[in-house]
């Protein structure tokens, strides 16, 4: 028998004539918030989660910056050709190739990090991370094996993706349920603090090497340099995670289930089972979730990874001098983004989100324009017009995504929706872009390609839910202090549904 809708009003008849019989069944579904109900959060597993989690992040925005940025480079090393544009698709296509098998990754890790736990999921997806961007460092060139070095460049680039595809929806996860309600958007920023420092670790190096090895030594062995730093920072990173307790929220479901984990040998069959709930239960929330990320992703990634190559190959600027305009912009994205998280705590995550959408839909076509003027100052002016608007994003969508599903299949719908949308909007980004100037010639088809994936991220955001100050669904209140708790209980706040 289906269980009755709390939200469906009783028979008005029904409801004069038994009062106690619908009082006592409100009092049973709903029933008063009790003080061991509401999570107290421990300031210091508060940072130490935000830390783990967020260098996770930048470790795999790193290995992906580093690539984006070694495009060119790597273009000639594995794909030999004698036109450039070719040797460039080639290369954004392998670029691509990680972001195809993401879901794939998405619908393993998260599903099993529901079932088993956020933090030992987390951990091997650092593992996983690591293994395939150091080994990416050790393939010989082409003209030393010749057809075999793109295939095991692809080989492990789909590595990558596999591993990656269990990790933003599980750091996400980590923090949001780790975090205070009313602090979720700021602790939230650091993951995306966690991106930019990826990146901006990744320009650097990779600028860094250029300017001191030059482009024939860059080109020789140089860009294999920063591949090999993933050992190190894979390891600091799985040490960070393992020291870890797992979410107070998933602590909660577990100890109400019977068993929340099952046995090993049974995961694959409980995964089938995870994903079948997910996309029916779910479906709406997905729907949601795909549209504002392939929003956030298309502008995410073409200022992030594609600017520096669009700056060398359509305007002809030294690739070195694209990427110290855009490390500049990401150094003061990062020393802002915090800030955003606080205020989308304070005024809601809609109108922050909503704010980078509109600044994305009409800023554009300025910005690109300034761009094309050349000179540093237009061309910074213009970069600075993007950032902004992408920083809206990025200091809450870690905050705003977790908050659209339940907390018992929160990991996996989150990494199953985020991957979809990544896989299809987010990394094919320079490859489509670099398509469609080709086939056009217009230099102004990112902008018209942001703008775009803007007027869908409006829409989305106008349908999605104000969650700022709330509890996650399917998990108690999360507050700071314990004087908190007691004014909550007081107050006779109405239990969240969980």
């Amino acid at each position: 028998m289906p269980a009755p809708d709390h939200d469906t009003p009783a028979d008005p008849d029904a409801l004069r004539r038994h009062p106690r019989l619908f009082r006592a069944v409100t009092r049973r579904q709903r029933p008063r918030l009790r003080r061991t109900d509401i999570t107290v959060t421990d300031e210091a597993a508060v940072k130490r989660a935000v830390r783990a989690a967020s260098l996770g992040n930048a470790m795999e925005w790193f290995d992906f910056g580093v690539y984006a940025y070694l495009a060119v480079t790597l273009g000639h090393v594995f794909f030999p050709s004698g036109n450039d544009t070719v040797q460039l698709l080639s290369s954004f296509a392998t670029f691509a190739v990680a972001f195809l098998i993401r879901p794939l990754g998405g619908m393993v890790f998260g599903p099993m990090g529901d079932r088993l736990g956020r933090k030992k999921v987390l951990a091997l997806t650092m593992i996983l991370m690591a293994v395939g961007t150091f080994a990416i460092g050790l393939i010989p060139s082409y003209a030393s094996i010749g057809f075999w070095a793109p295939v095991l460049l692809v080989f492990f680039r789909m590595v990558q993706g596999f591993s990656t595809g269990g990790e933003y929806g599980g750091a996400s996860t980590f923090i949001a349920e780790y975090a205070p309600d009313r602090r979720r958007g700021y602790f939230g920023s650091f993951l995306e603090f966690g991106t930019l420092a990826g990146y901006v670790g990744a320009a650097g190096l990779v600028t860094a090497l250029t300017a001191w090895l030059g482009p024939d030594t860059m080109e020789a062995w140089g860009w294999r340099v920063p591949f090999l730093v993933a050992g190190p920072l894979g390891l600091v990173g799985l040490y960070l995670r393992m020291r870890l307790d797992e979410t107070p929220a998933f602590r909660k479901l577990e100890s109400e289930s019977a068993h929340a984990s099952e046995a090993a040998d049974t995961v694959e069959t409980t995964t089938k089972g995870d994903l079948g709930r997910i996309f029916r239960e779910q479906w709406r929330a997905l729907v949601l979730c795909v549209a504002l990320v392939g929003a956030y992703n298309i502008t995410d990634y073409m200022l992030l990874s594609y600017m520096p190559t669009y700056l060398s190959d359509e305007l002809g600027y030294s690739e070195t001098h694209g990427l110290l305009v855009l490390l500049v912009v990401m150094v003061l994205m990062m020393l802002l983004i915090t800030q955003v998280g606080r205020l989308n705590d304070r005024f809601g995550r809609k109108p922050v989100l909503m704010a980078g959408m509109l600044g994305f839909l009409f800023l554009s076509l300025p910005a690109f324009l300034l761009i094309g003027q050349g000179g540093v100052p237009a061309i910074t002016a213009g970069m600075l017009m993007l950032g902004l608007s992408l920083l809206c994003m990025l200091g809450t969508m870690s905050a705003a995504l977790p908050a659209l599903f339940p907390t018992s299949l929160r990991y996996g719908s989150l990494s199953v929706g985020y991957n979809v949308s990544t896989s299809l909007f987010g990394g094919t980004t320079p490859l489509v872009i670099t398509a469609l100037i080709g086939a056009t010639g217009s230099s102004l088809m990112p902008a018209y390609y942001a703008m775009g994936a803007a007027l869908v991220g409006v829409i989305a955001v106008a349908c999605m839910k104000e969650t700022a100050q709330r509890p996650l669904e399917g998990s108690p209140p999360a507050v700071e202090t314990h004087e908190e708790a007691a004014e909550i209980v007081m107050a006779g706040a109405p239990e969240p549904k969980f």
